[in-house]
């Protein structure tokens, strides 16, 4: 099944839902493993594996962090071709000094805000949607 591309669509039902608990962005050596069930998201760089952990895991495997966060799905599934939803939305956060780092995957964009930032984050993404329908 094909993902949704139209702009307009994507923003008027990208309902977003947030996920319960905390979530942290850790760094380990490409040679450190780490069981795959733990880990929400990955991205190899030179330096190490950035891993997105729930922060509870993190703490138990001793793993350092700076920044906790919640996670926002956009549950709209948004094709990788389509042009603009990440412009939209990290604009509207951005107008309300809210943070905002993105992760897009096959069937959906997440969103990782600041934990402190959730709720203000989920009614700026709502009202972003609302203004389309």
């Amino acid at each position: 099944m094909a993902g949704e591309t139209s702009i307009i669509e994507l923003l008027k039902t990208m309902s977003p839902k947030l996920n319960e608990g905390e979530y942290v962005f850790c760094t380990i050596p490409h040679s450190q493993a780490i069981d795959p069930a733990n880990i929400i998201g990955s991205f190899k760089e030179a330096e190490g594996l950035t891993v997105i952990l729930n922060k509870e895991i993190a703490d138990n495997l001793s793993l350092d962090y700076t920044y906790v966060s919640a996670w926002i799905t956009l549950t709209v599934h948004s094709s990788l071709e389509a042009v603009g939803l990440t412009a939209a939305f990290s604009s509207a956060l951005a107008k309300e000094g809210i943070s905002c780092n993105v992760i897009a995957a096959y069937y959906h964009d997440h969103i990782f805000v600041a934990k402190n930032d959730a709720i203000k984050a989920m009614e700026v993404l709502k009202s972003l949607s609302s203004q389309r329908s």
